[in-house]
């Protein structure tokens, strides 16, 4: 079976639901047009809606024609990144620092695609529950669901969800058992000097050199510190300091990131970071502050559905085009914590383009919208079989 063909046939309302909501991105937690977009279309199919869920949350209820039976999740996430775009698209981003650039706006689509046809058809007994989740990116969206009593509220008992791959080739899936995403902690540092004028270093106590040093020694971590059959990613990612040429100023800050697949290893990275900080701090004779945040759990999917959507994907794109045996990866991904509270498994959906995530010029290939409306669709038909 290839792309169900009554997606197909409204795959052009699918890529104008897209245009739409890239065109207006929102950042985590303030995506109120487009989850009053989910809202309004949910309604409109019929479906029972429950907006304000961990904020600017939708969920969605759809009762199968076969009666009561299991409830099966599926979750999309909505947010957009601070970022500008560059892509010069007709439809591209009118709002300046925001830009869908990891094609959140195209999973939004694929679960309201494959909501439509499950409103048209119901052929499942059971319950179909759509979680359309704010604020992946780093701003803990699903954690904030879950605070809200996401399965309290609306139970599951498997959930699923999928992500666009432009690592991928065009129809491929990729979905696996196990840890398949890093867990990840951010991280800010504070250095707190003396400031001086730039021809007076010695009255000083430089900021600027301590962050240049801090930030080389961090990376012996991994290299000397960590296993080395144990993955694991200390990343600085910003560096902020002065404001003029010749200031010498108070204050340096660095701040990155820690992905890690194991908690023994996260935790020796934490001490070791405080250790070497506090030994800097008394080396250059300035304060530092480290401040490190747990944002995202190992992802690990289960099993059983990890299985049973590899079956789906077989079904869609071709047993031959389904990957059951790819590394883990790096990134992360906050629907980790869902799969903590219920079973699932989280799919890849490879597509045309080779400019990753998160890059300005980014593109998602709208080819793929029927594919991802597709799988998610089947899943429910599937596992919710009469």
């Amino acid at each position: 079976m290839p792309t169900l063909p009554q997606i197909e046939a409204f795959k052009d309302d699918l890529v104008a639901i897209r245009h739409d909501i890239h065109a207006h991105p929102e950042i985590g937690f303030e995506e109120v047009r487009t989850s009053g977009i989910v809202a309004e279309k949910l309604a409109s199919w019929g479906i029972e809606v429950h907006p304000g869920v961990g904020k600017t949350g939708v969920v969605g209820i759809l009762q199968g024609k076969g009666g009561p039976g299991k409830r099966i999740g599926l979750r999309a996430d909505m947010d957009a990144l601070p970022m500008d775009e560059t892509t010069n698209l007709p439809f591209r981003s009118t709002i300046p620092g925001r830009f869908h650039g990891c094609g959140h706006d195209g999973h939004t689509t694929m679960l309201l695609g494959a909501a439509r046809y499950l409103a048209e058809n119901r052929d499942f007994t059971g319950t179909a529950v759509f979680v359309f989740q704010p604020a992946e990116e780093g701003l803990g969206g699903a954690r904030a669901m879950l605070a809200d009593k996401l399965f309290e509220r609306f139970p599951c008992d498997e959930i699923y969800g999928l992500h666009n791959a432009p690592n991928l080739d065009p129809g491929q899936i990729a979905v696996f058992p196990g840890p398949a995403m890093a867990g990840a902690d951010f991280f800010d540092i504070k250095i707190t000097g003396r400031g001086s004028h730039g021809a007076m270093p010695h009255v000083g106590r430089d900021p600027v050199i301590v962050a240049i040093s801090l930030a080389a020694a961090l990376q012996t971590i991994v290299s000397r510190n960590a296993d080395p059959r144990e993955a694991a990613v200390l990343s600085i990612t910003q560096i902020h300091a002065g404001s003029a040429y010749n200031v010498i100023p108070e204050e340096a800050a660095l701040a990155g990131t820690i992905r890690t697949f194991s908690p023994d290893i996260a935790k020796l990275i934490r001490e070791r970071m405080r250790e070497i900080a506090a030994g800097m701090a008394l080396t250059f004779g300035v304060q530092i502050d480290v401040d490190i945040r747990d944002i995202f759990d190992v992802l690990v999917n289960h099993g059983p559905q990890a299985e049973a959507a590899a079956k789906v994907a077989a079904e869609i794109v071709g047993a031959d085009n389904v990957l059951t045996e790819v590394k883990p990866i790096m990134g992360s991904e906050d629907f980790a914590d869902m799969l903590r509270a219920v079973p699932g498994a989280y799919c890849w959906v490879g597509h045309a383009g080779s400019v990753p995530v998160h890059n300005p010029s980014f593109i998602l290939d709208d080819g793929i919208l029927p594919v991802g409306a597709s799988l998610l669709a089947r899943l429910v038909e599937t596992r919710l079989a009469a």
